[in-house]
């Protein structure tokens, strides 16, 4: 099924004392992009979450948030720098004889010094957090790919109802195309009237050129057969199954080009205004393309 780029989810799970939350948000981006946003310890998670995130998604920049509350995947240690601790004793010792000092040394003497007394954490194995982590990670998965197939179908509807708009503007270009050919026929013929008179010998090889080349300007049959052809492609790739965005941004982009070009060769005022109008539903299919995977 086709799929948007833009999806939200998010889950959480409980082991111990602690709680682990996971959110993922998608956007657009031309590749599919990993940007994990984690605490440091989850890091050797990295590479799998990434391979899981590729069964996924084909394109869209993928933003992980994971949160950890709780003390369970740590631990707290106390470290005593004893090497440390007895040369403070010492010279502490030795300061004393020298100078007939008071004794009254005593454990809280040195309790608060941080060099010799001090906390270290260091994580506890995360073998049983790990199997949790990446099941909640894949129903996060699965809620945002199911939001982004939602927004999709929503995409799809609109640009089904702006492409069957675009065949009904062309169908109504078509229909003024004799209309345009013989605008173009009265130009020739005012032209030649005016540059040459009305004494014209038809045999002629180079003025029946230059009306040929003329005439050719204002003939739209190409152009309007190669927009049926591309609203035809466009439709089909929109029910296709996977990844299509690139797909429908090319032909998209083609649509484009044979607008263009019956643009310039218009000079009917009417035709103008359906061009322009035809002009501004490519726009907005493109705009809605590019949030397509």
């Amino acid at each position: 099924m086709v799929m948007s780029m833009t999806g939200y989810g998010i889950s959480e799970f409980h082991v111990e004392n602690t709680t682990c939350t996971i959110e993922i948000k998608t956007i657009n981006s031309r590749y599919l992009d990993f940007v994990p946003k984690m605490p440091r310890i989850l890091q050797a998670f990295e590479l799998d979450m990434k391979q899981l995130i590729q069964r996924y998604f084909v394109r869209g920049r993928v933003e992980v948030y994971v949160s950890i509350t709780g003390e369970a995947f740590m631990e707290k240690e106390l470290h005593v720098d004893e090497p440390l601790l007895q040369a403070y004793l010492d010279k502490a010792t030795e300061l004393m004889s020298s100078y007939g000092l008071k004794n009254d040394l005593s454990i809280h003497s040195f309790i608060h010094h941080e060099d010799i007394f001090s906390v270290q954490e260091r994580p506890k194995q995360l073998d049983a957090f790990q199997e949790k982590f990446f099941h909640c990670m894949e129903d996060v998965l699965k809620e945002v790919k199911r939001k982004r197939e939602e927004e999709a179908n929503f995409l799809l509807k609109d640009m089904m109802k702006r492409l069957h708009t675009m065949k009904d503007l062309v169908e109504q270009i078509n229909e003024r195309a004799p209309i345009i050919m013989e605008a173009y026929k009265s130009r020739i013929q005012e032209r030649i009237e005016t540059y040459i008179g009305e004494h014209i010998q038809v045999e002629d090889t180079n003025i029946l050129q230059e009306i040929a080349l003329l005439a050719e300007k204002g003939e739209i049959t190409e152009e309007i057969t190669r927009l049926q052809s591309h609203f035809r492609h466009f439709s089909n790739v929109l029910n296709e199954a996977g990844a299509v965005g690139r797909k429908l941004d090319f032909i998209n982009q083609e649509i484009h080009r044979e607008i263009n070009t019956i643009g310039s060769k218009s000079i009917d005022p009417l035709m103008s205004e359906l061009v322009v109008t035809l002009k501004s539903e490519n726009e907005k299919i493109k705009e809605q393309v590019q949030n397509i995977e």
